[in-house]
């Protein structure tokens, strides 16, 4: 965590791997791309944001971040003390990386 802002964290994330199907029932994530490309995947398709764009992801809605390309830099907001969800992978997904 880099910070704290009133009553949300703010993470600093650098990756080179997807993350794991999940969701947060009692907070929104926003994701701000510093660095590189990062695919934001949804039951019904993903969004590829570029450096310098945002998404919030609605709280209670399964998604994963991934890198698009060898790895991206992102800022993460969210509640404190959100509680992260694993998901298994919507089918169609299940054997995509």
């Amino acid at each position: 965590m880099l910070t704290s802002v009133n009553d949300h964290d703010v993470h600093l994330s650098v990756m080179d791997a997807p993350y794991f199907w999940h969701l947060h029932p009692n907070s929104d994530e926003t994701f701000l791309v510093v660095e590189g490309i990062l695919a934001v995947d949804f039951d019904d398709g993903s969004v590829a944001l570029q450096p310098g764009q945002l998404l919030s992801v609605p709280a209670g809605v399964r998604h994963r971040t991934r890198p698009v390309g060898a790895r991206s830099v992102n800022l993460t907001l969210e509640k404190t003390g959100t509680a992260t969800v694993p998901c298994d992978a919507p089918q169609h997904w299940a054997n995509r990386s």
